[in-house]
C-alpha cells in the first residue's frame, strides 16, 4: 500500500513512494498468499550457516503464476509491490473467474487484457512460443525448457532480445550478454520486467537494510589474523593473499561455479569478464 509523506527530511523517502505511485491499494489475494518460512542463515542448530543474513521484516509469500494457453484471455485488476522480489507483481483475472499472480510487464496497467497468442499482433504483456514471437522482441520470464516454468529475465527492469529462430531454435540475447539458444517451443512474455527505476533506488539509512534482512558487513581486511584469513597488518593494507580464500583455503571469489555441462553446446558466445 502506498502511503502519502508530507515532511520528506532526506530523499530516500521521497525515491520510494515515487517508485510505487503506479501502483494500486486495493486488497490482497488472500488465496494466492502463504506464509514464508525463513531460515535467517542459521542452520536447524542455531549457528550461523550464511553470514550477513536476519531477519528482517515480517512478509508472506504471493504465490507468482504464470499464463496459460487453456485459461483463455486474461484482465489485469491490479499492479501491487512484492516484497519478496524486485519487480512488481500483477493480479489478473481469467475468463471462469479464477485468479493469479503473475510477474508484472512493463507498460501494463490495470484494465488491460493479455493472453496466449500463436500468431497475430503481439503486445506487451501477451505469452507466446519463441518461434512465434517476431525477431527483434525483448521478451521476459523465459523458459529455460518447454514447460519448465519461467526462469530468465524475471528481475525488475529486466529483458533478452530475441536475435533469430532457425533449426527449431530461438538465438536470445541474455540480460548479462550472453548469446544462447533456447528451444523454441519453449514460453516468454513480450516486453521487458516492470519497476524500471529499481536500480536508482538509494537505501538511504542503515534501518532500511536491516528490514531486508541484510546484517552489516565488516571487511575480512579490517579483522585480526584470528578473525580471517585476510586479518591483520598495520594501517592500511592488502589482503596478503594471492586471492580471496574461504576459512578452508577454497578460492572466494571468481571461481567458476558452474556445472552444467550438458548445454555448453547451447550457449554461442559467452558474457564478458566483469572488471575489478
Amino acid at each position: 500500500m502506498v502511503r502519502k509523506v508530507t515532511k520528506l527530511t532526506s530523499g530516500y523517502f521521497k525515491q520510494s513512494f515515487e517508485v510505487r505511485s503506479d501502483l494500486n491499494q486495493t486488497k490482497k489475494a488472500k488465496s494466492l498468499i502463504t506464509k514464508l518460512n525463513r531460515s535467517f542463515g542459521k542452520d536447524d542448530t542455531g549457528r550461523i550457516s550464511s553470514r550477513h543474513k536476519s531477519g528482517g521484516a515480517k512478509r508472506l509469500y504471493r504465490i507468482i503464476s504464470e499464463l496459460m494457453p487453456e485459461q483463455g484471455v486474461a484482465k489485469v485488476l491490479d499492479l501491487q509491490y512484492d516484497p519478496n522480489r524486485s519487480a512488481n507483481i500483477a493480479l489478473v483475472e481469467f475468463e471462469d473467474g479464477s485468479k493469479k499472480y503473475i510477474v508484472a510487464p512493463n507498460a501494463v496497467k490495470a484494465g488491460d487484457k493479455i493472453q496466449v497468442k500463436d500468431s497475430g499482433n503481439m503486445k506487451p504483456g501477451d505469452r507466446a512460443k519463441l518461434i512465434n514471437i517476431p525477431v527483434g522482441s525483448q521478451v521476459h520470464n523465459i523458459e529455460i525448457m518447454p514447460g519448465s516454468r519461467g526462469v530468465i529475465a524475471r528481475a525488475a527492469g529486466t529483458s533478452a532480445t530475441l536475435m533469430a529462430t532457425e533449426e527449431g531454435y530461438a538465438l536470445l540475447k541474455m540480460p548479462s550478454g550472453e548469446l544462447r539458444r533456447i528451444n523454441g517451443e519453449c514460453f516468454a512474455s513480450l516486453g521487458n520486467v516492470s519497476n524500471t527505476e529499481h536500480s536508482i533506488i538509494r537505501i538511504g539509512m542503515a534501518g532500511r537494510t536491516r528490514h531486508m534482512g541484510i546484517r552489516p558487513k565488516v571487511r575480512g581486511k579490517a579483522m585480526s589474523p584470528n578473525s580471517h584469513p585476510h586479518g591483520g597488518g598495520e594501517a592500511v593494507n592488502p589482503i596478503g593473499l594471492k586471492y580471496p580464500k574461504t576459512p578452508w583455503g577454497k578460492v572466494a571469489i571468481g571461481k567458476k561455479t558452474r556445472k552444467n555441462k550438458l548445454s555448453d553446446k547451447l550457449i554461442v558466445k559467452r558474457r564478458a569478464k566483469k572488471r575489478r
